[in-house]
């Protein structure tokens, strides 16, 4: 009996491992592949070798896009954690309804259609629109946020929002709160209590959130498009470009290599810092 549990385990583990055909098949096909035949067709254009990539490491203006669209989507990362913290943290907080109201609100983007949220965002930041006479009305003139960075940074923060609330909630949400109770009575009050304890404890859902919304902010081509100006343009619009207008299919796709090969570094360097940082902080609170 006893060495028939062992076998048994592996014919369940070996059965279960085939519900994982359908979603690795879905990822292969559709993902996978298109990125492989982008890559080789970057090196293979239109003669096999690193023309492409040497064309655009070599142009002073596509390195600075995509330094543009690096800085872009970390300052819409680090905007979007702050305002969705102390949202998760509110919602973590709160009672059943309330925190169904707060959902409801963070959800109602997903509801919207990406172009009516892009052409609202266009009437508040136009000229004479809400939001230069709101500045108006506070003493700041002349701001127009249509055809900025900025403008194309808080449109996208707001769509970004739920990316980041909804990690950081379901994590907040499993936290023990005896053990904030526990720093108290230990000395570690307030604040204290809340960066040695309660931080750390919160780091999965802050990288998981920092990880989602970096990604999808290098990728955004419509609010980018509809908001910005071609002089102030990311990846995803120069991407574009070369596809739709140049035909430039080789070139796009160097372009799209460099910036996956830049954000997997950033990301790597983010989760180095984070990892140790989240583990010597919790286990000081532990021997405290």
């Amino acid at each position: 009996m006893t060495a028939a549990v062992p076998v048994r385990r592996a014919v369940l583990r070996s059965r279960a491992s085939w519900l994982l055909f359908p979603a690795a098949a879905v990822l292969l096909v559709f993902f996978c592949y298109p990125l492989a035949v982008i890559l080789l067709r970057s090196f293979s254009e239109p003669a096999f070798g690193l023309s492409n990539y040497v064309s655009v490491l070599g142009d002073e203006v596509q390195i600075r896009v995509v330094l543009r669209t690096l800085r872009t989507a970390l300052i819409i990362t680090v905007a979007t954690l702050v305002v969705a913290y102390p949202y998760a943290y509110a919602m973590s907080r709160v009672g059943r309804r309330a925190r169904g109201l707060l959902t409801l609100l963070v959800l109602m983007p997903f509801w919207t259609s990406v172009m009516a949220r892009n052409f609202a965002w266009y009437v508040l930041e136009q000229r004479g629109g809400v939001l230069e006479k709101l500045f108006d009305a506070i003493g700041i003139h002349g701001v127009s946020l249509l055809g900025s960075v900025t403008g194309v940074t808080v449109a996208m923060v707001q769509v970004m929002l739920p990316f980041m609330v909804l990690p950081l909630q379901n994590t907040m949400r499993g936290i023990d709160r005896s053990l904030l109770h526990a720093a108290g009575s230990l000395g570690a009050r307030g604040p204290v209590a809340f960066v040695r304890v309660y931080l750390p404890l919160s780091m999965p859902g802050v990288l998981a959130g920092v990880s989602v919304v970096f990604i999808m902010s290098l990728g955004f081509y419509i609010t980018p498009a509809l908001l910005g100006t071609p002089q102030q343009a990311l990846a995803a619009q120069v991407i574009g470009t070369r596809v739709n207008d140049l035909l430039d299919f080789a070139g796009a796709g160097a372009l799209g290599a460099v910036l996956l090969v830049l954000t997997l570094i950033v990301l790597a360097v983010l989760s180095r810092l984070a990892a140790p940082l989240g583990t010597s902080t919790a286990g000081g609170a532990d021997r405290g």
